[in-house]
């Protein structure tokens, strides 16, 4: 039995109407990165940063899982050995395709976050400064997001997948933020097959054994038929 273990960025969601980090427009567009992704941005203005945080809420809120999603879900489903899913994302699209058990490496905007005693909680749809935490009471409520500076979650764990891997694969990601640009190269240390699927090469393309390119809600529903032994390979691309 085989592990597969799959990164998902904001290239896999970017078609069920969630903008990515990078879009020319919408939410990012509108602010600096300082201000509403790192842990000084909130401290000079949570206000701010509460209210970036609940448009993006409500955006995901109206967004569904594309094609994309629904195929990662099938392969959890029917592959013969385990299927590990790490997302950059914080949107719960996988959840809604049916995926289970998600790795949210950078948080989840239906969490909260209490600054003062780490508890987590159901975020309401809007949040509020100063809201209290439901156990500690102390008004330090934060959504619950990994920020520039802030150590990513889960990273233990990750490491002990990467290392099991047969296969792993990345989909919809720019290879430009780590540590999970450097997951490539810790799968292939310990052999993994490596494949990326995206729109273009990454910022570490160059590292993968082989390339999928086009649009996430077509080639990650044939790489899982393929997978699953549905249809015939097709010739990778190992340029």
């Amino acid at each position: 039995m085989s592990k597969i273990v799959i990164l998902t960025g904001a290239g896999i969601s970017a078609e069920s109407g969630i903008e990515t980090f990078r879009a020319e427009d919408g939410l990012w567009a509108q602010h600096r990165v300082e201000d509403v992704a790192t842990p000084e941005g909130f401290i000079r203005d949570p206000k701010l940063v509460v209210d970036f945080y609940n448009a993006r809420r409500k955006q995901a809120s109206e967004a569904a899982p594309n094609a994309a999603h629904k195929a990662l879900a099938k392969l959890q489903q029917h592959h013969n050995g385990q299927v590990v899913i790490v997302t950059q994302n914080v949107d719960d699209l996988h959840e809604q395709g049916g995926s289970k058990k998600v790795m949210h490496m950078h948080g989840a905007l239906k969490s909260a976050l209490c600054a003062s005693c780490d508890h987590r909680w159901e975020a309401p749809m809007v949040m509020a400064t100063g809201d209290p935490c439901p156990k500690c009471k102390a008004p330090a409520a934060r959504p619950d997001i990994v920020w520039f500076g802030e150590m990513p979650y889960d990273m233990d764990a990750i490491f002990d997948h990467l290392a099991e891997a047969d296969i792993f694969a990345a989909i919809g990601t720019s290879g430009n933020v780590y540590p999970a640009a450097g997951f490539v190269a810790e799968a292939r240390q310990h052999g993994a097959h490596t494949v990326e699927l995206n729109l273009e090469r990454s910022a570490v393309g160059n590292q993968f054994a082989e390339h999928r390119t086009g649009p996430a809600s077509r080639v990650v529903p044939e790489w899982v038929e393929e997978l699953l032994g549905n249809t015939v390979p097709r010739r990778p691309d190992f340029r």
